[in-house]
Parts: structure tokens; C-alpha cells; sequence
């Protein structure tokens, strides 16, 4: 059995079992040429969440009511016409700070195991990581006491709240209701699932199960093992030299519990949750699902395209890898690109709903109990 952050988990073989006979992709054998993982294949259909929480979760995902000063709101890191995320190397912050990795996208977010680089947060709680994107100093930094009494004066608020719960805005209401909202985010009309990949794309997908082996951890329907692996991507330089990152970083380290944090030179990843030495510097695999729409790339944003990926691993990573030189061609290089762009589908974006306003009761004394 094996810990990643507070789960346990059936060893790998049994897990795999059971994936590759759930997740097998129409029209390939059940068993790939890397046959002791989980096939890579389509996403599974999900239990559509509630209609009147989806509406609801929609208009509060995008209300900057729910950030401590009311400056942001979840869209302004995963923004709909820039595939949920910010295209940014790192990304911004609560004002007044800036953070030190990459904001990933929240398309398909329903199938995450892991929200964060460094495997905090498990994904069977999608309520808990709104709560925490909320709530965190340096991401919206507001006090859940103050968002609730924040909703209720506003009417619109209290009937949606009504209509989908039954009852008035409190915090945990609100954090499932934009948990519906997001689980509503899933890639549509991939070429990959439908089958209609290129020739040339075609070829990758056989260098990313065969010779490039790439699904060794980019596998099952979400294509992430969903594990911590060391590769050696090189710090971004701003980590240490620019001050509102430099003090974001270290002030989560030491709420995170990492020891000697003032002195940290670079990011520990992993090393946050389990402590130990052997995963400093490690990163949970991140899912390949619209990865040619979510540039630039890597925990850090360092690598800016998708070919500059390959070439990466292509090369056996950076300082420290695990990895081995792939000693790939220019010709199977591109095929490798192409298979990865077949990975992501139609553009998903929403209409930037029209927010209701505070209304003042002028007279409190007619408010009924």
C-alpha cells in the first residue's frame, strides 16, 4: 500500500487492473505496449450536478465578492476566454503579492486526483479546494464569516441560494455551488476521444506508448499517474529575485511546515507533504488533457511551448532527473507534438454573467424574523 499526502492507495498493479478494464479506448487493444499501465482513453461520463447549483456556482465563480478586498474573483486566474487559467509563467496573487507557480487550468477539474503541484489537496473534494483558493492569503484571502453576510444582502443571491439549497448563503453552500459550477468544465470534441487524430498524430500516439514512453506517467483517461516524479526543471529566476514572490514563497513554506524555509533556493514541491528528503524537488504529474490550449508549461511555466517540452524530455530532463534521453528524431519529435495538440478539444467558454447588486433595506423594522 502507498501514502500520497493523507490517502492510501491499492498498490499500482491492482489499480491498473481495474483502469485499463473501465478506460480502454475504442479501437485499441485493451492492453498497450506499456501493458502495466492504464490504458489511456476517453473520460468517463460524469452524474450531471444540479442545474439551479451550476447556475448558482456560475455568477459566484466570476464575483469578486468572494476575495477579501472584492478586487478578484475565481476568473481572474482561470479565465474562460484563455482556457481557464491565466497564461501567465507564474501567476499573480492577492494585491500586494505574487505567487511562485503556474495557475493550471480547472478544465476537468471533476477528474483530478490532486488540485496542486505538490499533491495537496485530493481531488474526491472539489468543495475543500474552492474553500481553499478562497480562503488563502495569497490567493483570495477572505474570511468566510464576512462571505456569507456579504451574499445575504444581496436578494438575487438569497433566492438562488434558496432555489438550489433550499436554504440561505452560508460558506458551505457557497463552495459547493461553484464546485458544481467547475465540474461542468470538461473538454468536448477532442480529436483523441473521436478518433479523428491525423496520420501524423497518430504516429505520436505510438511514440508515446512505445518508444518515447511517455504513458509510463501520462496514463489512464486523464493522462497523469497522478504521482510525484523528479525531472529537473530548472527554477524560474524570478522565484529568488523578485521580492513579492520571494516573500510569497517563503511565507507558504512556513505555513506549510517546511523546515529551514528561509533559506529554501528552490521550490521543495513534494517534499511539503511527505517530508522527506528523497522528494524534494518532485512534482505531481500534471494531466495532458488540453495541453497545447494551456501554454506555458511545467509547475514553473518555463518551458513555453509544446515542442520545447519535447526537447526537454527528449534530453532526459534537467539536473537530478529520473528520466533517460529519449534520442528522438526531428520527424518523431513532431509526431509527438501532434499527438499531444490531438489531446485537447473545442474552446469552452461562458457567457460573463450580469452580477447583482447590494440592495440597503431601508427599513430593517419591516424585515420579517
Amino acid at each position: 500500500m502507498k501514502r500520497l499526502g493523507n490517502r492510501l492507495f491499492v498498490p499500482l498493479g491492482l489499480l491498473s487492473a481495474l483502469l485499463l478494464m473501465a478506460f480502454t479506448h475504442p479501437g485499441t487493444n485493451s492492453r498497450n505496449e506499456a501493458a502495466s499501465f492504464p490504458d489511456i482513453g476517453p473520460l468517463p461520463e460524469l452524474e450531471a450536478p444540479n442545474p439551479d447549483k451550476v447556475a448558482l456556482g456560475k455568477m459566484l465563480f466570476f464575483d469578486v465578492r468572494l476575495s477579501g478586498d472584492a478586487s478578484l474573483s475565481c476568473a481572474s486566474c482561470h479565465q474562460p476566454n484563455n482556457n481557464w487559467t491565466d497564461g501567465k509563467d507564474l501567476s499573480l496573487a492577492y494585491p500586494g503579492s505574487k505567487y511562485f507557480r503556474n495557475t493550471q487550468t480547472i478544465m476537468n477539474m471533476a477528474y483530478k486526483r490532486y488540485f496542486y503541484w505538490d499533491g495537496r489537496l485530493t481531488g474526491n473534494d472539489r468543495d475543500t479546494q474552492v474553500r481553499d483558493k478562497v480562503t488563502e492569503t495569497h490567493f483570495m484571502n477572505l474570511d468566510g464569516r464576512i462571505m456569507f453576510e456579504r451574499l445575504k444582502q444581496v436578494p438575487e443571491y438569497v433566492e438562488m441560494f434558496q432555489k438550489a439549497f433550499g436554504d440561505e448563503p452560508n460558506f458551505g453552500r457557497t463552495l459547493k455551488a461553484v464546485a458544481a459550477f467547475e465540474q461542468t468544465l470538461v473538454s468536448k470534441n477532442v480529436p483523441f476521444d473521436t478518433g479523428k487524430m491525423s496520420k501524423l498524430a497518430k504516429k505520436g500516439m505510438k511514440l508515446f506508448k512505445g518508444k518515447a514512453g511517455c504513458v509510463k506517467c501520462h496514463n489512464g483517461p486523464m493522462f497523469t499517474d497522478s504521482e510525484a516524479h523528479l525531472i529537473g526543471v530548472p527554477e524560474h529566476p524570478d522565484l529568488l529575485t523578485d521580492p513579492e514572490r520571494a516573500t510569497t514563497f517563503r511565507s507558504v513554506m512556513k505555513f506549510l511546515g517546511v523546515p529551514n524555509y528561509s533559506n529554501l533556493r528552490r521550490d521543495p514541491g513534494y517534499f511539503v507533504v511527505s517530508k522527506l528528503n528523497k522528494d524534494f524537488g518532485k512534482f505531481v504529474t500534471p494531466s495532458l488533457r488540453e495541453v497545447s490550449n494551456t501554454e506555458p508549461y511545467m509547475h514553473n511555466g518555463t518551458l513555453e511551448t509544446l515542442e520545447d517540452v519535447v526537447e526537454f524530455y527528449n534530453n532526459g530532463g534537467g539536473k537530478g532527473s529520473e528520466l533517460q534521453a529519449l534520442k528522438l528524431s526531428g520527424k518523431e519529435k513532431k509526431a509527438l507534438v501532434a499527438f499531444l495538440q490531438s489531446l485537447s478539444g473545442d474552446e469552452v467558454t461562458v457567457e460573463v454573467p450580469v452580477l447583482p447588486d447590494y440592495q440597503v433595506i431601508e427599513n430593517w423594522r419591516e424585515v420579517p424574523n
